[in-house]
């Protein structure tokens, strides 16, 4: 059992104080040493409301982390080939089949509106700073049958675990408008600070590009890579004007439920479920275009 329970310890708790730290830097550089007129910076208010929403995510995580961790092992245990976590190329498997995974979940999140519920948390703040990737929804759920590929695949699922946590850990330090653009055999190959300021645009020529975590590989081979050509707007392209955590973690969802409420036919409220955020059934949008 300690053995098990071992396999819950969670790198991002670990690195929680380094993630700290960070954020004090950043502030002393933005606001005490120099503030740039290209950088938003922080606010106390939304700084808050982004460090109580990861503080949440990390109590909600670390329960889902054992859910997780029985689902992965029962998959594992029927996997056709297991990865021996001894041999060096099975790390490179592992940290390359959860980049695949992550890519996928990521880009799943902004075009099915039911998993964007929870994802928008993420994009729900104007800042763009370290204090900003900890802003981390509350329903992580979803995650399950993307991240069970692995396990299926035959990768002990301590091990998938740990490069979900990799992944978010890198990815703290791409949150920042301090860093620009990184030596160009960098920006393309790895997600960098530039890629993922794209990522949070919500300008036109912004949206739904850059979804890789660690790597930007797979949206230059998948065509939804775009590079920083302007200074993004950062937030939502409706901004709920609101730090309540509840309605900043749950608003979307409640949101699916009024539409399904309104809808009259199953294909429609399959729409509002499934489609992608903003969907609107064909016949209200023609309503609206001649109104």
């Amino acid at each position: 059992m300690s053995g098990f329970l071992d396999h819950l310890r969670d790198p991002v708790l670990l690195a929680t104080p380094v993630f700290l730290l960070f954020i004090a830097i950043e502030v002393l550089a933005v606001h005490v040493l120099g503030h740039d007129d290209a950088v938003v910076g922080y606010s106390a208010k939304d700084t808050r409301t982004s460090i109580a929403m990861g503080a949440g995510a990390l109590v909600v995580n670390a329960l889902f982390r054992l859910v997780m961790l029985v689902v992965f092992a029962a998959l594992y245990e029927i996997a056709p080939v297991r990865w021996d976590p001894r041999d060096w190329w099975t790390w490179v498997l592992m940290l390359l089949g959860q980049e695949v995974v992550f890519y996928a979940y990521h880009r799943a999140s902004h075009r099915v509106r039911l998993l964007w519920a929870g994802h928008q948390v993420h994009h729900s703040s104007e800042h763009y700073n370290f204090s900003t990737a900890l802003r981390q929804k509350w329903t992580p759920y979803f995650q399950l049958p993307f991240w069970s590929v692995l396990a299926f695949a035959g990768l002990p699922p301590w091990m998938i675990l740990t490069g979900l946590s990799i992944d978010l850990v890198y990815q703290f330090f791409v949150h920042t408008e301090k860093i620009g653009k990184l030596p160009r055999w960098f920006e393309f190959v790895f997600n960098t600070p530039s890629h993922h300021r794209v990522h949070h645009g919500s300008d036109a020529d912004y949206l739904d590009a850059n979804y890789g975590g660690i790597l930007i590989i797979w949206d230059r081979m998948f065509s939804s890579f775009v590079p920083e050509t302007h200074r993004p707007t950062y937030g939502l392209t409706k901004n709920i004007g609101t730090y309540n955590l509840v309605k900043v973690g749950f608003h979307e969802y409640g949101s699916i439920l009024r539409d399904l409420r309104s809808a009259t036919r199953w294909r429609d409220r399959i729409g509002y479920v499934l489609g992608p955020p903003g969907w609107q059934p064909a016949q209200k949008l023609a309503g609206a275009g001649a109104a």
